[in-house]
């Protein structure tokens, strides 16, 4: 497993990370979120090996980064901020070299190469030097070579970061499909790419962890988990009708498109409540649905409330 505890990293009088403590599993998808600035990379970096930590420890399937960071390299994928890479090399060579200073062999490489350009489509630019590439190809070039050694860890800092809606699908399929027999944490700034890779969340800001939960428990922190919206043409008295019902605690109308959101007092269940009325009543709905709740929201209220108290 990846094991992370009472890292510290400082720059002078700045503190980038501040005791921060997390395990991930064998099996286990880990989304890294925060702001910018939060401490995110710099953690990761240090997991992987390229940073010394100022105090605290990071293992890697059992072996401390800094005591013994050859073996927790061998067994570590690592794609960093921006996807670094050779400019001048052409996408073939580079996977090459990659491969090359993994030790693997020619029949490996081979086999690896072909199986690893193929799911991330990048036959087309194979002799195309990376520095003529878009950043979506850059990043898929980067995410080729942290898998190129099938590791057991992955450490991706903004998989998705430049991809089209399309790429960002297959990426997040290649993700979820190598999930099952490997560790992989995940920096990112997209939301809705917890939803669709991450087991669970550690969040971050000013280098301090404030949450670590599964998505959906974030999720139910939000004073939209359990709240009933609806879309109608009869907004302003459907408003009324819905602040009647027991259980409801506030009604609101969003000003951009008219949508009607009804709020549950605490504990209470309003679905069942709110579709009753709307049949009785003969309300015509286009759309209704039940809010599991908003992470972007819940995100917004543990880091602005970290800022606050700084």
């Amino acid at each position: 497993m990846i094991e992370v505890q009472k890292l510290v990293k400082r720059y002078g009088v700045f503190t980038a990370v501040d005791d921060v403590s997390f395990a991930v599993q064998p099996g286990e998808v880990l989304g890294f979120l925060g702001p910018n600035g939060a401490g995110k990379s710099t953690t990761m970096k240090m997991i992987a090996g390229f940073l010394s930590p100022t105090s605290g420890t990071a293992r890697v399937c059992g072996f401390d980064v800094q005591e013994q960071p050859i073996q927790a390299k061998r067994v570590l994928g690592y794609l960093p901020e921006g996807a670094p890479s050779y400019g001048e090399m052409t996408v073939r060579a580079f996977l090459r070299f990659v491969a090359d200073l993994r030790g693997m062999g020619v029949a490996q490489t081979r086999v690896r190469m072909d199986e690893v350009v193929g799911r991330l489509g990048l036959e087309r630019v194979l002799e195309q030097p990376i520095e003529t590439l878009s950043k979506g190809f850059k990043r898929r070039v980067g995410l080729a070579q942290a898998i190129l050694h099938d590791p057991p860890v992955l450490i991706l800092d903004e998989p998705t970061d430049g991809l089209d809606p399309n790429q960002k699908h297959e990426v997040r399929a290649l993700i979820q499909s190598m999930a099952r027999d490997k560790i992989i944490l995940i920096s990112t700034h997209i939301l809705e790419e917890v939803h669709a890779v991450c087991q669970r969340a550690v969040i971050i800001a000013r280098g301090k962890v404030l949450a670590d939960a599964p998505p959906a428990e974030l999720e139910s922190r939000s004073r939209y988990h359990g709240a009933v919206s609806l879309t109608t043409a009869n907004t302003v008295s459907v408003k009324e009708g819905l602040a009647r019902i027991e259980g409801v605690a506030s009604v609101e109308i969003d000003p951009q498109d008219g949508r009607i959101t009804a709020f549950p007092r605490a504990g209470q269940l309003i679905w069942e409540r709110i579709n009753g009325f709307i049949q009785d009543q003969q309300i015509t709905v286009s759309e209704m649905q039940l809010e599991r709740g908003r992470l972007d929201e819940v995100f917004r209220q543990i880091t602005t409330t970290q800022e606050m108290r700084a």
